[in-house]
């Protein structure tokens, strides 16, 4: 998609978020806003892990959106997000796998990294939480955050690129009439 394409969809009443090559926008009622940076960048802190999960389930919707209906921002579209809001985040990490969207072995990655996000939640300190990819690693600890950002990172990586898969799928010529 070109810039100047991303400015005709700017005159429809549609909502898309759109990955151009380095850059993010969302499209939401004719507005153009730029979207999330397409590098995930992860404090030691709570409030920084839940933003960055934030970001995913963001991207997890907009993914079920686009393969229900599509670019539509009438009340199915609306009606979807609230229904998408009741879902708990593994449901949708196991629906992706059960449509082909996620590997078995991301599902998994997924699953160990949004355990994290729950334990985050329901703590005060990023020091009661633990990390599990394959040993159980504190996120108190200078090696086991690093371990935990960087595979949060790779992560959020693929799923740019899982959701491009999906954003390739839209018709721009037809978008664009």
């Amino acid at each position: 998609m070109r810039i100047t394409e991303l400015l005709t969809l700017k005159k429809q009443k549609i909502r898309l978020y759109i990955i151009d090559k380095n850059k993010h926008y969302f499209v939401n009622e004719g507005v153009v806003k730029n979207g999330f940076s397409p590098k995930l960048y992860v404090a030691k802190n709570r409030d920084s892990v839940l933003t960055a999960f934030s970001k995913f389930a963001f991207l997890f919707d907009e993914i079920i959106r686009l393969r229900i209906v599509k670019t539509s921002n009438q009340s199915d579209s609306k009606e979807l997000l609230y229904l998408l809001n009741l879902v708990p985040v593994n449901r949708k990490i196991r629906t992706f796998l059960d449509w082909g969207v996620f590997s078995p072995e991301y599902t998994r990655d997924m699953s160990r990294l949004f355990e994290v996000r729950n334990d985050t939640i329901h703590c005060v300190s990023l020091d009661e939480v633990n990390y599990n990819p394959k040993n159980l690693v504190s996120l108190s600890d200078a090696s086991g955050f690093k371990k935990f950002s960087t595979d949060l990172s790779k992560a959020w990586d693929s799923l740019l690129k899982i959701y491009v898969t999906e954003q390739s799928k839209i018709n721009w010529t037809a978008l664009s009439r």
